[in-house]
């Protein structure tokens, strides 16, 4: 970890020392303006009697040193601010070591009480294990590292290639740091693919109208005629002026329809600039793995000679100049060459070519952040593997699990060995001696491993079935379900899942819990034998030790394992450490007493 602190604070450094040289730069450069404006002002004093073209001719010398250090400055300070962007990247991964992840987007909005297993392992919100990963800077990207977190895959061969792409990635933090600080300055609130799906539902008519192609060549062929003739006397103002009538007819009459256009892509000018410089960091870079590859292929083999950087290039530009429509340039313009129809009818020829392709390389891009998010992860986590995934019977197998959340100098870590199917660990233990968390636990990095991702463990071998936990059933007064219910719902979709011949492996905590003891126990009892029988497999924690005595009817399917609380000298305390039996000791009166109420 130690290299991975250093890494970071090294490219601090450099960056606040760059961004201080560029600072020094700009304010030099700023100074030399200030003083070409000072001397041209004195030159057009000395020249004050002069006439017109006097003026004209001792302030030109002044105007190409000015314009120069303009587009000198404008440069220097895009560069500034990618530089003081890195840094702040650095820094923010740097807190991130040290589990402060608030700089990074949880996606609150993608929790579930309805998934199978993200609301009971955290995987949205804040503190979470997305915003531990999360590093997308597009919101398709976003879509796609959650739609991996919420569906791990349970293909050995797509597992073992999603590997090979995130230890490929994770070694070439330059190019992901580059992808992200690129990234950042397109970021919006806008659906800009329901934006490109409104473009590509509008009809062409420009494109298909042979007068307003024959239009936008001649309306400013005619001026130039008309303003040539005007110079030398040919043409009358008269003739200029009804001219102008009918130019400026014409540049309006179809405003409805441009208008209409425009508000399809409105403000996504800068947005399609940046996927463009993405698209142009993947297409410049080589890749080995497979995965990687397809992503790259995608960008660069169109089949039109361009690739797709370039093309999405041309539609920023193309919608910059319907942003300008009413600035008092781009209203003048349009009445002398029809700007407004042209820039319209480069749209819709440009979605007539590309429309079917924009889904194609949104989506590759997509997978790329995703990718990016996940190498970082492994980058910034040089201690966790990458666990073997099984492909012949159930196994989840592993030495000294940890969760990513805890902090790695205090998190305990704790064995698991599920070698069969059926097979259930049924683990008792006192409160708040470390059951749910060990289930967490197990659940989190099962679901890191089936998704391709590194673990946190010493050794991990995993068989990829269907996740699925009970671990924070609720109630809820808007379905107006009691919390019992709630846990049978819970209860029946594993059922009928299981039912349906899927492979599960199952992590629940508490069973029924909403009931009395002799219900919950009688149901318990029979929940477990039945999920047996299905020839499933999971963990199951439980304060109820009657549960244990399942060992006993069922020796080759359930196990018992414990977490213990040691009460000596009216103190209390606890290990973390799993250890095989049935726990002895339970807490809670020993809890009411210390809280002060009689027993």
């Amino acid at each position: 970890m130690e290299k991975i602190y250093s890494y970071y604070r090294q490219n601090i450094t450099a960056g606040r020392e760059k961004a201080e040289r560029l600072r020094k730069i700009i304010h030099f450069a700023g100074t030399l303006r200030l003083a070409i404006v000072i001397a041209a002002v004195g030159t057009l004093w000395f020249c004050r009697e002069e006439n017109w073209y006097w003026w004209v001719a001792a302030v030109l010398p002044y105007a190409v040193p000015f314009a120069a250090l303009m587009v000198y400055h404008n440069r220097l300070s895009g560069r500034k601010s990618y530089i003081e962007a890195m840094t702040a990247l650095n820094e923010n991964e740097l807190k991130g070591l040290d589990y402060d992840y608030s700089a990074f987007d949880g996606a609150p909005e993608k929790s579930s009480d309805e998934h199978p297993f993200s609301l009971d392992l955290d995987i949205f919100g804040d503190r979470s294990i997305f915003q531990l990963i999360n590093r997308t800077v597009t919101r398709q990207g976003k879509d796609v590292l959650a739609e991996w977190l919420l569906s791990p895959l349970n293909d050995r061969e797509k597992i073992l290639k999603r590997q090979e792409a995130i230890r490929e990635l994770a070694d070439r933090t330059p190019l992901r740091q580059h992808f992200y600080v690129t990234g950042t300055g397109g970021k919006s609130d806008r659906k800009d693919s329901a934006a490109l799906n409104s473009m590509a539902g509008e009809e062409s008519y420009f494109s298909k109208n042979r007068f307003w192609r024959v239009m936008i060549w001649a309306v400013p062929g005619i001026w130039i005629v008309m303003l040539a003739g005007f110079a030398f006397d040919w043409v009358s103002g008269g003739m200029v002026g009804m001219f102008f009538s009918v130019s400026f007819v014409l540049a309006n009459i179809t405003g409805h329809r441009i208008s209409r256009l425009y508000r399809s892509v409105d403000k996504m000018e800068k947005i399609f600039a940046v996927y463009s410089d993405l698209m142009k960091a993947i297409e410049e870079s080589s890749f080995k793995s497979d995965e990687l590859r397809l992503v790259h292929n995608r960008l660069t083999d169109d089949g039109k000679g361009l690739a797709a950087s370039k093309i999405v290039r041309q539609l920023s530009g193309y919608i910059g100049g319907l942003d300008q429509r009413y600035s008092f340039a781009g209203i003048v313009l349009n009445i002398l060459y029809l700007r407004d129809t042209r820039h319209a009818l480069l749209l819709e020829r440009w979605k007539e070519e590309h429309r079917e392709d924009v889904a194609e390389w949104i989506g590759a891009l997509a997978r790329f952040d995703a990718y990016c998010s996940l190498a970082g992860f492994a980058f910034n986590h040089p201690d966790y593997i990458y666990p073997a995934i099984a492909g012949d019977y159930f196994r989840m197998e592993g030495k000294a699990l940890g969760h990513p959340l805890l902090h790695r100098d205090i998190c305990v870590r704790n064995d698991v060995n599920i070698r069969k199917s059926p097979s259930f660990l049924v683990i008792t233990g006192a409160n708040m001696a470390g059951k749910s968390t060990y289930l967490r636990t197990v659940g989190v990095n099962y679901m890191l491993a089936c998704m391709g991702a590194p673990v946190f463990a010493e050794s991990l071998t995993v068989y990829p079935a269907c996740l699925v936990t009970g671990l924070r059933t609720s109630d809820s007064l808007v379905s107006h379900e009691s919390y019992f219910f709630a846990e049978l719902k819970r209860l029946k979709m594993i059922i009928d899942r299981l039912k349906g011949g899927e492979e599960l492996f199952i992590i629940l905590d508490e069973i029924l819990k909403g009931t009395n003891s002799v219900d919950k126990q009688k149901g318990s009892l029979a929940l477990m034998k039945q999920l047996v029988g299905f020839n499933t497999c999971g963990i199951i924690a439980t304060h109820d030790l009657v549960l244990g005595t399942l060992a006993e009817e069922f020796p080759g399917e359930i196990r018992n394992y414990r977490f213990e609380a040691d009460i000596k000298s009216d103190e209390l305390s606890f290990s973390y450490m799993l250890r095989e039996g049935i726990a002895q000791n339970m807490n809670a009166c020993f809890l009411m007493k210390q809280m002060g109420i009689t027993l």
